[in-house]
């Protein structure tokens, strides 16, 4: 998968990643947790989300 493929999506602690036989999905764990103010699949590449919360390394 290319870097940047889904945008600030890809930097954030709620992203989830769907992968098919055939394709990757970026999915919204805000949404998926509960909070419909995100969808579930937003369309790419995402520039700008109020909900964005930075990915820290593994500890």
């Amino acid at each position: 998968m290319p870097p940047g493929r889904f945008g600030l999506c890809d930097r954030c602690a709620h992203q989830r990643l769907v992968r098919t036989s055939r394709s990757v999905f970026s999915m919204c764990g805000r949404h998926a947790d509960g909070d419909r103010r995100y969808p579930k699949y937003p369309p790419v590449p995402v520039g700008r989300c109020v909900g964005f919360q930075e990915r820290t390394a593994p500890d």
